[in-house]
C-alpha cells in the first residue's frame, strides 16, 4: 500500500510539473498581440458580464481582455489575437462578414459559439460566414437518449466524443511527440485512458479520455478541409455527429465553431472535463503549442445527418401516428361510415313492447297537479327600529400626573427652571404655595390695607426666615 501511495504521489507531481512547463511555453508562444476581444455588438447571449464571467477570469491571468460594442471592422479585429462571438442574436452586415473573413485569412483567430436551433432560433446569418470555411451549424438540438447524471435530456453527457487525439494530449499537459518518445506517450495514454471504462462498461476510445457536458447545443455539418473536433458520441442523438470543428488557413488563420455556448459558461465550465477542454481549445487558438490542425482523425466514424419528423406537431393532429394514408376510392360515398349514426323509426316497436313488459298503460302523459303541504306564511311589515345617536362621553379635565404627585423638592426644582430674575416676585409666591405658607400669609395680608407684589414677596421671605430661626432655637439632639 505504501508503494502504491508513493507511485500516485510521483505521478501527481509529474503531472503538475508538466502543466507548469506547458503554461510557461504558452506564455512565450502567444500568437499576435495577446488580446482576447469579446464581441457584444450583436446582442450576444454570453459575454464577460453574463455567462462568461469564469471564462473571462481564467483568460485574464495570461491575456488582456477587451469588449467590442461598435461596428465590426478589420482594423478593430486586427488589434486582438482572438475574437469571440458568444451566440450572436442579430444578423451581420456584408461589410462585417467581409472584415471577419479577411481577419481570418490574414492570420487571426476567431471562436464562434452557437446554441440549440442554430440560425433559425438566434435569427442571425453566421452560416453565411461559416460556409466559406466548409462548416455549417444545423437548426437542431442534441438530446441524450439515456438518463445519466443530468435531469434535462438536452444536457448531454458525452463519454466518447473526442475526435482529435491532440486535444487530450494538451489537456493532460503532455509534451509533443518530438519531445517525448512515442512509446512513452502510448504508455501514458494507456494508463490514463484505455484502462478506464464508461458507464456502459465499454472501453473508451484511445483518443478520448475526456468526458464533457454538452448542454442545449446543436450539431455542425463539417466538410474537408475543416476538421471535426468533438462529436455527440454513440449515446446522444443525433448519433456521432460533430458538435465542434476547426479550420486553418494557409496564412495560419484559425476558425473554431462550437455548437453550444453554454458548454463553457459559468454553470457548466467546472462540470466534468469542460474546463480541460476549454484550456485545450483556447491553447490552439491563442498559441502555437497545439497541433490540432495537423492531426486529423481518420477513423472518426461520423454518422450521417438523419432527420426525424416533428413528433410534437404530429401528436396534435388526428391519426398522427399513421404516416402512410390509404388510397382514396374513386366513389367518395364509400368513405362515409353510415353505421356510426342513423336517424329512423326502427326502434319504435321495441319501445311499445316495453309498456306490456312493465305493465304500464300506453296512454298520453298528463300533467300532475301539485300538492302544497306547507301553508303560505303571513306577511309582515318590514319595519326597522330607528337608529339613534348615542350621547357623547363627558369631557374630562386633563391633569399632569407628574406635577400632581411630585414631591416638594421636585416641584421647587421645576419652578426654578421655569422662572428667571425678572419674575422673582412671582417665583417666591409659587414657592410659598408649594411649601404651604400661603394660608398664613393671607391672614397677615388682611390686617394690612395696601400691599404690593414686592411687599408680599418680602413678607413671605420674612415668615420663612422666622420659622427657620424658631427651628434652630430648639435643641433637637436633646
Amino acid at each position: 500500500k505504501k508503494k502504491k501511495k508513493k507511485k500516485k504521489k510521483k505521478q501527481h507531481q509529474n503531472k503538475q510539473t508538466a502543466r507548469k512547463k506547458v503554461e510557461r511555453s504558452m506564455e512565450s508562444a502567444v500568437r499576435g498581440t495577446g488580446v482576447v476581444l469579446f464581441n457584444i455588438s450583436k446582442k450576444e447571449l454570453a459575454h464577460p458580464k453574463v455567462g462568461f464571467k469564469k471564462l473571462h477570469k481564467k483568460l485574464k491571468g495570461n491575456f488582456k481582455c477587451a469588449v467590442n460594442q461598435d461596428e465590426i471592422t478589420l482594423r478593430k479585429l486586427q488589434e486582438a489575437s482572438l475574437v469571440i462571438f458568444g451566440a450572436p442574436q442579430e444578423p451581420f452586415t456584408a461589410s462585417e462578414i467581409d472584415a471577419i473573413k479577411a481577419y481570418i485569412q490574414t492570420g487571426g483567430s476567431v471562436l464562434v459559439f452557437m446554441g440549440e436551433g442554430g440560425e433559425t432560433k438566434s435569427r442571425t446569418n453566421m452560416n453565411y460566414l461559416l460556409e466559406e470555411f466548409s462548416m455549417e451549424v444545423n437548426s437542431d438540438a442534441v438530446v441524450r437518449t439515456v438518463y445519466y447524471k443530468y435531469l434535462h435530456p438536452k444536457e448531454s453527457y458525452i463519454t466518447n466524443g473526442i475526435l482529435n487525439k491532440e486535444i487530450p494530449r494538451v489537456a493532460k499537459g503532455l509534451p509533443r511527440k518530438g519531445k517525448m518518445a512515442t512509446s512513452q506517450i502510448a504508455s501514458s495514454l494507456i494508463k490514463g485512458v484505455l484502462q478506464e471504462r464508461n458507464e456502459f462498461g465499454s472501453k473508451k476510445d484511445d483518443n478520448s479520455g475526456l468526458n464533457f457536458v454538452y448542454p442545449f447545443g446543436a450539431t455542425i455539418n463539417i466538410q474537408s478541409p475543416a476538421i471535426p473536433l468533438l462529436s455527440t458520441g454513440p449515446v446522444s442523438y443525433p448519433i456521432n455527429r460533430p458538435v465542434a470543428g476547426a479550420y486553418n488557413t494557409e496564412e495560419d488563420g484559425r476558425l473554431m465553431v462550437v455548437g453550444s455556448y453554454k458548454m463553457f459558461d459559468d454553470e457548466y465550465i467546472d462540470k466534468e472535463d469542460n474546463g480541460k477542454l476549454q484550456d485545450s481549445l483556447f491553447r490552439w487558438l491563442l498559441t502555437d503549442d497545439s497541433d490540432i490542425h495537423k492531426i486529423a482523425r481518420e477513423d472518426s466514424d461520423l454518422g450521417e445527418n438523419h432527420k426525424i419528423p416533428d413528433i410534437a406537431s404530429l401528436s396534435e393532429k388526428l391519426r398522427g401516428c399513421m404516416q402512410k394514408s390509404d388510397e382514396i376510392p374513386r366513389d367518395f360515398k364509400q368513405m362515409f361510415a353510415h353505421n356510426l349514426f342513423k336517424f329512423d323509426t326502427d326502434l319504435i316497436p321495441e319501445a311499445v313492447e316495453i309498456y306490456d313488459q312493465l305493465k304500464v298503460k300506453h296512454e298520453v302523459l298528463t300533467l300532475i297537479p301539485p300538492q302544497f303541504e306547507v301553508p303560505i306564511l303571513q306577511l309582515r311589515a318590514a319595519v326597522f327600529p330607528p337608529y339613534l345617536k348615542e350621547p357623547q362621553t363627558p369631557a374630562l379635565d386633563l391633569f399632569d400626573l407628574d406635577e400632581a404627585f411630585a414631591d416638594e423638592k421636585t416641584r421647587l426644582a421645576q419652578l426654578a427652571n421655569k422662572f428667571d430674575d425678572e419674575n422673582l416676585d412671582f417665583f417666591v409666591k409659587e414657592c410659598a404655595d408649594v411649601i404651604g405658607v400661603t394660608k398664613e400669609i393671607e391672614a397677615k395680608k388682611d390686617a394690612m390695607k395696601e400691599l404690593t407684589d414686592e411687599g408680599e414677596a418680602k413678607m413671605i421671605l420674612e415668615h420663612i426666615f422666622k420659622e427657620i430661626v424658631k427651628f434652630k432655637k430648639f435643641d433637637h439632639d436633646a
